[in-house]
């Protein structure tokens, strides 16, 4: 299954590369590593795969893989919950860590993320 997941990621299949990041952040088939799940989860959520957008959130969220990023997690989790409104409570939760100079800065580059159709996520 490794291998199958891996050559459909590496072709660009964005479920193949959420369900690979996932296999990586579990750590239950390969040897977990986060920054590799996050690596998966990336090129998964910038093709609109609302599950790897959700995922990235909670990894900015915890930091784990990256830097500990509340404005990256609110941003991802606001975009996941654009697609998939019952996301929206893990988006309100992380607002709850923020300031609002920093809420509104995730909220205008989610919004960039989205019109530039996840182009400019960074």
């Amino acid at each position: 299954a490794l291998r199958l997941w891996t050559t459909l990621a590496e072709q660009g299949d964005a479920i193949a590369q959420y369900n690979l990041g996932l296999m990586y952040f579990i750590g239950d088939v390969v040897a977990q590593d986060y920054k590799t799940a996050v690596k998966w989860f990336t090129l998964a959520a910038k093709q609109g795969n609302y599950q790897a957008q959700y995922s990235l959130g909670i990894m900015y969220d915890v930091g784990k893989g990256v830097a500990q990023d509340y404005v990256k997690a609110h941003m991802w989790l606001n975009i996941a919950a654009s697609a998939y409104s019952s996301l929206s409570p893990f988006r309100d939760y992380i607002a709850k860590k923020m300031n609002p100079a920093q809420i509104e800065k995730a909220q205008e580059a989610a919004s960039r993320c989205i019109k530039q159709n996840f182009k400019n996520c960074d």
